[in-house]
């Protein structure tokens, strides 16, 4: 009978099949390794730009936190202007005494009229002067109801009287300040006589 060693055969079919197992593991490990590296490093571009993004994000909002603050500036001037405007405002409304009524006085005093006394009392007024004719006392008396200081004002005395061989008409006149018109519902008044 002959005997045949089947032993180093098997041996060797043993050695190819766990070669190639092994070769198969490392391939399957190799493969595996490189999906993870991609992963990895396509991972790391995200995070990068995720990062990049972030990092123009922060400046863009750092940018607008700028201009806010700007913003908040110009709200802080524009508040600190519109107080003092405020201000202003209301120091015209109040604004009177007698060196305003005397201003106005003077730009309604039509030419050819003179003012020889102006008495205040209160709120009574009197003033007497001289006028070459009635029509300028009338126009007189227009001008000082249609200003902002001045209010029913009434001719008491009219009288004509020579002076120098000039005949002039001397007159009085009563009046009462006026203190309820704002400023600024005020026309301007224009002096009577004068362009």
């Amino acid at each position: 009978m002959i005997r045949i060693n089947l032993l180093p055969v098997r041996a060797a079919k043993k050695k190819e099949t766990a070669m190639q197992q092994l070769v198969l593991a490392g391939g399957s490990f190799a493969l595996v390794l490189a999906i993870v590296l991609i992963m990895f490093f396509v991972k790391l571009g995200q995070i990068s730009a995720t990062k990049n993004e972030i990092t123009a994000a922060n400046a863009k909002i750092a940018e607008l936190k700028s201009k806010i603050g700007k913003l908040d500036e110009l709200k802080k001037l524009k508040d600190e202007v519109k107080k003092k405007l405020d201000v202003l405002a209301e120091l015209r409304k109040k604004k009177s005494g007698p060196a305003q009524r005397l201003a106005t006085l003077s730009d309604v005093t039509p030419d050819q009229l003179w003012l020889e006394s102006y008495k205040e009392s209160g709120d009574s007024i009197k003033m007497s002067g001289m006028a070459m004719n009635e029509e300028l006392i009338a126009q007189f008396i227009r001008a000082l109801e249609a200003s902002k200081d001045y209010e029913r004002v009434d001719l008491v005395v009219s009288e004509q009287k020579d002076l120098g061989g000039t005949k002039l008409k001397r007159f009085e006149l009563n009046a009462t300040l006026e203190r309820t018109k704002p400023v600024d519902a005020v026309e301007e008044v224009k002096p009577a006589g004068k362009n």
